[in-house]
């Protein structure tokens, strides 16, 4: 399987209610760094998995909605936390689109999605799933 991985952050403010939150019910803020992993078992005829500045540009795009914003206040996120995981599936929804159309290259070749939230130097949280 070859991979192209992409990377960018965004910084978020947000709460987390729930007594399993500790303190960061209270509103915080945050920096991500997200990583974009495309997936494909062969490469296409250009001898690429995704073109990256394609890829990036779509990683940036995913993120723009989030950048500087308290997560609390959007619609996306009514009622649920916003937790690393979930921030990461809806990162990943963003990005399935682009990859399955062949907007980022290699259309019909890639094959899995795996978005990576680094919450810290220390702890990080992921979703991946097939396209």
């Amino acid at each position: 399987m070859y991979a192209v991985e992409v990377r960018d952050h965004v910084m978020i403010a947000h709460s987390l209610p729930g007594e399993v939150f500790g303190p960061a019910q209270r509103l915080h803020g945050a920096t991500f760094v997200v990583d974009a992993a495309f997936f494909a078992e062969a490469l296409d005829e250009n001898g690429i998995v995704v073109d990256i500045g394609r890829a990036t540009e779509a990683l940036a795009a995913a993120l723009e909605p989030l950048r500087y914003r308290n997560l609390d206040d959007l619609p996306e996120f009514a009622g649920r936390a916003s937790t690393t995981e979930v921030l990461a599936r809806h990162v990943f929804d963003a990005l399935a689109g682009p990859a399955r159309s062949g907007a980022l290259g290699n259309p019909g070749g890639l094959r899995r999605l795996r978005i990576t939230l680094h919450e810290s130097h220390a702890a990080r949280g992921w979703y991946e799933a097939d396209l």
